[in-house]
Protein backbone atom coordinates (compact mmCIF):
# COMPACT_ATOMS: atom_id res chain seq x y z
CA UNK A 1 0.00 0.00 0.00
CA UNK A 2 1.28 3.46 -0.84
CA UNK A 3 2.09 6.06 1.77
CA UNK A 4 -0.66 8.29 0.45
CA UNK A 5 -3.14 5.43 0.49
CA UNK A 6 -2.25 4.72 4.11
CA UNK A 7 -2.69 8.36 5.09
CA UNK A 8 -6.02 8.44 3.22
CA UNK A 9 -7.12 5.48 5.33
CA UNK A 10 -5.91 7.10 8.56
CA UNK A 11 -7.60 10.38 7.73
CA UNK A 12 -10.92 8.67 6.99
CA UNK A 13 -10.85 6.86 10.34
CA UNK A 14 -9.94 10.08 12.14
CA UNK A 15 -12.82 11.94 10.46
CA UNK A 16 -15.27 9.43 11.89
CA UNK A 17 -14.02 10.34 15.37
CA UNK A 18 -13.55 14.07 14.90
CA UNK A 19 -15.84 15.72 12.37
CA UNK A 20 -13.77 18.92 12.51
CA UNK A 21 -10.99 17.25 10.53
CA UNK A 22 -10.81 16.97 6.74
CA UNK A 23 -11.76 19.37 4.01
CA UNK A 24 -13.82 22.41 4.93
CA UNK A 25 -16.23 24.34 2.73
CA UNK A 26 -13.62 27.09 2.38
CA UNK A 27 -11.13 24.64 0.84
CA UNK A 28 -13.76 23.33 -1.54
CA UNK A 29 -14.77 26.83 -2.60
CA UNK A 30 -11.13 27.67 -3.34
CA UNK A 31 -10.77 24.52 -5.44
CA UNK A 32 -13.97 25.24 -7.39
CA UNK A 33 -12.92 28.83 -8.06
CA UNK A 34 -9.42 28.05 -9.25
CA UNK A 35 -10.63 25.08 -11.34
CA UNK A 36 -13.14 27.39 -13.04
CA UNK A 37 -10.49 30.07 -13.55
CA UNK A 38 -8.05 27.62 -15.15
CA UNK A 39 -10.45 25.53 -17.24
CA UNK A 40 -13.67 27.51 -17.58
CA UNK A 41 -17.04 27.27 -15.86
CA UNK A 42 -18.47 24.37 -17.89
CA UNK A 43 -18.34 21.21 -15.79
CA UNK A 44 -18.66 18.93 -18.82
CA UNK A 45 -15.55 20.40 -20.43
CA UNK A 46 -13.57 20.85 -17.22
CA UNK A 47 -12.83 17.56 -15.38
CA UNK A 48 -11.13 19.31 -12.46
CA UNK A 49 -14.16 21.54 -11.92
CA UNK A 50 -16.52 18.58 -12.23
CA UNK A 51 -14.59 16.66 -9.54
CA UNK A 52 -14.56 19.71 -7.25
CA UNK A 53 -18.30 20.25 -7.65
CA UNK A 54 -19.02 16.56 -7.00
CA UNK A 55 -16.97 16.71 -3.79
CA UNK A 56 -18.82 19.84 -2.69
CA UNK A 57 -22.20 18.26 -3.36
CA UNK A 58 -21.17 15.13 -1.45
CA UNK A 59 -20.40 17.41 1.51
CA UNK A 60 -23.88 18.97 1.17
CA UNK A 61 -22.61 22.38 0.13
CA UNK A 62 -25.56 24.58 -0.97
CA UNK A 63 -25.91 24.90 -4.75
CA UNK A 64 -25.82 28.71 -4.43
CA UNK A 65 -22.34 28.53 -2.86
CA UNK A 66 -21.08 26.32 -5.66
CA UNK A 67 -22.51 28.61 -8.33
CA UNK A 68 -21.01 31.68 -6.66
CA UNK A 69 -17.58 30.02 -6.46
CA UNK A 70 -17.69 29.19 -10.18
CA UNK A 71 -18.71 32.74 -11.07
CA UNK A 72 -15.87 34.16 -8.97
CA UNK A 73 -13.46 31.84 -10.74
CA UNK A 74 -14.45 32.94 -14.22
CA UNK A 75 -14.53 36.61 -13.20
CA UNK A 76 -18.30 37.06 -13.28
CA UNK A 77 -18.22 38.16 -9.63
CA UNK A 78 -15.60 40.13 -7.69
CA UNK A 79 -13.63 38.14 -5.16
CA UNK A 80 -10.25 37.14 -3.80
CA UNK A 81 -7.74 35.83 -6.34
CA UNK A 82 -6.10 32.58 -5.27
CA UNK A 83 -2.71 31.29 -6.37
CA UNK A 84 -2.11 27.55 -6.73
CA UNK A 85 1.36 26.48 -5.52
CA UNK A 86 2.96 23.10 -4.81
CA UNK A 87 5.68 23.07 -2.15
CA UNK A 88 8.22 20.26 -1.86
CA UNK A 89 9.49 19.34 1.57
CA UNK A 90 11.25 16.77 3.72
CA UNK A 91 9.50 15.39 6.79
CA UNK A 92 11.00 13.59 9.79
CA UNK A 93 12.96 10.44 9.02
CA UNK A 94 13.87 11.62 5.52
CA UNK A 95 10.31 11.30 4.24
CA UNK A 96 9.18 13.32 1.22
CA UNK A 97 6.11 15.54 1.35
CA UNK A 98 4.35 17.33 -1.52
CA UNK A 99 2.01 20.11 -0.36
CA UNK A 100 -0.58 21.64 -2.71
CA UNK A 101 -1.91 25.01 -1.54
CA UNK A 102 -4.25 27.75 -2.71
CA UNK A 103 -3.53 31.09 -1.15
CA UNK A 104 -4.19 34.78 -1.53
CA UNK A 105 -0.96 35.54 0.35
CA UNK A 106 2.06 33.48 -0.72
CA UNK A 107 4.42 34.92 1.92
CA UNK A 108 2.05 34.18 4.80
CA UNK A 109 1.38 30.62 3.66
CA UNK A 110 4.98 29.61 2.99
CA UNK A 111 6.03 31.05 6.36
CA UNK A 112 3.37 29.07 8.22
CA UNK A 113 4.19 25.84 6.42
CA UNK A 114 7.94 26.29 6.95
CA UNK A 115 7.31 26.84 10.68
CA UNK A 116 5.14 23.71 10.83
CA UNK A 117 7.85 21.64 9.14
CA UNK A 118 10.65 22.94 11.37
CA UNK A 119 8.61 22.33 14.53
CA UNK A 120 8.09 18.70 13.52
CA UNK A 121 11.55 17.70 12.36
CA UNK A 122 11.22 18.63 8.68
CA UNK A 123 12.34 21.36 6.30
CA UNK A 124 11.33 22.97 3.03
CA UNK A 125 12.99 21.58 -0.11
CA UNK A 126 13.95 23.13 -3.42
CA UNK A 127 11.73 22.87 -6.49
CA UNK A 128 12.19 19.40 -7.99
CA UNK A 129 13.79 17.95 -4.87
CA UNK A 130 11.05 15.41 -4.07
CA UNK A 131 8.44 15.60 -6.85
CA UNK A 132 10.34 12.99 -8.89
CA UNK A 133 9.64 10.45 -6.14
CA UNK A 134 5.91 10.47 -6.97
CA UNK A 135 3.75 9.38 -9.93
CA UNK A 136 0.46 11.03 -10.91
CA UNK A 137 -2.45 8.57 -10.70
CA UNK A 138 -6.21 8.73 -10.71
CA UNK A 139 -7.79 7.63 -7.43
CA UNK A 140 -11.43 6.84 -6.65
CA UNK A 141 -12.50 6.27 -3.05
CA UNK A 142 -15.51 4.03 -2.30
CA UNK A 143 -17.00 2.79 0.95
CA UNK A 144 -16.69 -1.01 1.04
CA UNK A 145 -19.74 -1.33 3.28
CA UNK A 146 -22.27 -3.69 1.71
CA UNK A 147 -20.14 -4.37 -1.37
CA UNK A 148 -18.77 -7.70 -2.54
CA UNK A 149 -14.98 -7.30 -2.80
CA UNK A 150 -14.66 -9.53 -5.86
CA UNK A 151 -17.53 -7.82 -7.67
CA UNK A 152 -16.29 -4.29 -7.05
CA UNK A 153 -12.79 -5.32 -8.14
CA UNK A 154 -14.06 -6.83 -11.40
CA UNK A 155 -16.35 -3.85 -12.05
CA UNK A 156 -13.48 -1.42 -11.60
CA UNK A 157 -11.03 -3.39 -13.76
CA UNK A 158 -13.65 -3.84 -16.50
CA UNK A 159 -14.20 -0.06 -16.46
CA UNK A 160 -10.50 0.56 -17.12
CA UNK A 161 -8.95 0.73 -13.65
CA UNK A 162 -5.33 -0.35 -13.19
CA UNK A 163 -5.56 -1.59 -9.60
CA UNK A 164 -7.98 -1.97 -6.69
CA UNK A 165 -6.83 -1.71 -3.06
CA UNK A 166 -9.20 -2.81 -0.29
CA UNK A 167 -8.29 -1.79 3.25
CA UNK A 168 -10.85 -2.32 6.02
CA UNK A 169 -13.95 -0.38 4.90
CA UNK A 170 -12.30 1.57 2.09
CA UNK A 171 -11.92 0.62 -1.57
CA UNK A 172 -9.32 2.59 -3.51
CA UNK A 173 -9.59 2.29 -7.27
CA UNK A 174 -6.41 3.39 -9.07
CA UNK A 175 -6.39 4.57 -12.70
CA UNK A 176 -4.26 6.56 -15.11
CA UNK A 177 -4.92 10.31 -14.68
CA UNK A 178 -6.88 10.54 -17.94
CA UNK A 179 -9.14 7.58 -17.04
CA UNK A 180 -10.36 8.64 -13.59
CA UNK A 181 -13.52 10.33 -14.91
CA UNK A 182 -14.42 7.47 -17.24
CA UNK A 183 -14.01 4.84 -14.50
CA UNK A 184 -15.96 6.95 -12.00
CA UNK A 185 -18.88 7.34 -14.43
CA UNK A 186 -18.87 3.60 -15.20
CA UNK A 187 -19.01 2.73 -11.50
CA UNK A 188 -21.74 5.29 -10.82
CA UNK A 189 -23.77 3.75 -13.67
CA UNK A 190 -23.74 0.54 -11.60
CA UNK A 191 -25.17 2.46 -8.60
CA UNK A 192 -21.82 2.36 -6.78
CA UNK A 193 -21.53 5.42 -4.53
CA UNK A 194 -18.30 7.36 -5.08
CA UNK A 195 -17.02 9.19 -2.00
CA UNK A 196 -14.13 10.98 -3.70
CA UNK A 197 -12.36 10.98 -7.05
CA UNK A 198 -9.21 12.91 -7.90
CA UNK A 199 -5.84 12.89 -9.58
CA UNK A 200 -3.30 12.22 -6.85
CA UNK A 201 0.41 11.60 -6.37
CA UNK A 202 1.55 8.08 -5.46
CA UNK A 203 5.07 7.50 -4.06
CA UNK A 204 7.33 5.20 -6.06
CA UNK A 205 8.98 3.82 -2.91
CA UNK A 206 8.16 4.01 0.79
CA UNK A 207 10.24 5.25 3.74
CA UNK A 208 9.51 3.41 7.03
CA UNK A 209 8.92 5.71 10.00
CA UNK A 210 8.39 4.71 13.63
CA UNK A 211 8.78 5.95 17.18
CA UNK A 212 9.43 9.64 17.76
CA UNK A 213 9.76 10.38 14.06
CA UNK A 214 6.40 8.74 13.35
CA UNK A 215 4.75 10.86 16.02
CA UNK A 216 6.37 14.00 14.60
CA UNK A 217 5.15 13.06 11.13
CA UNK A 218 1.59 12.46 12.36
CA UNK A 219 1.59 15.89 14.01
CA UNK A 220 2.87 17.43 10.77
CA UNK A 221 0.23 15.71 8.65
CA UNK A 222 -2.46 16.70 11.14
CA UNK A 223 -1.32 20.32 10.91
CA UNK A 224 -1.32 20.27 7.12
CA UNK A 225 -4.76 18.65 7.10
CA UNK A 226 -6.16 21.45 9.23
CA UNK A 227 -4.42 24.38 7.50
CA UNK A 228 -6.93 26.52 5.59
CA UNK A 229 -4.64 27.05 2.60
CA UNK A 230 -3.56 23.41 2.17
CA UNK A 231 -5.79 21.69 -0.37
CA UNK A 232 -3.98 18.35 -0.46
CA UNK A 233 -0.68 16.75 0.44
CA UNK A 234 1.14 13.50 -0.27
CA UNK A 235 3.88 11.63 1.56
CA UNK A 236 6.04 8.58 0.84
CA UNK A 237 6.02 7.52 4.49
CA UNK A 238 5.17 4.03 5.74
CA UNK A 239 4.03 4.81 9.29
CA UNK A 240 4.48 2.12 11.91
CA UNK A 241 1.07 0.77 13.03
CA UNK A 242 1.95 1.03 16.74
CA UNK A 243 2.69 4.73 16.26
CA UNK A 244 -0.66 5.22 14.57
CA UNK A 245 -2.45 3.64 17.52
CA UNK A 246 -0.63 5.96 19.91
Amino acid sequence: MSGHSKWATIRRKKEKIDSARGRTFSKMIKEISIAARMGGGDEEGNPRLRSAVLAAKAANMPAANIDRAIKKGIGALPGVTYENITYEAYGPGGTAVLIDVMTDNRNRTVGEIRHMLTKNGGNMGESGSVAWMFTRRGQIMISAEGLDEDEITMSALDAGAEDVIIDDDIVQVMTTPDMVDKVRLALEAQSIKIEESSVTMIPQTLVPVEGTQARQLMRLLDGLDEHDDVQEFWTNSDINEDSIEE
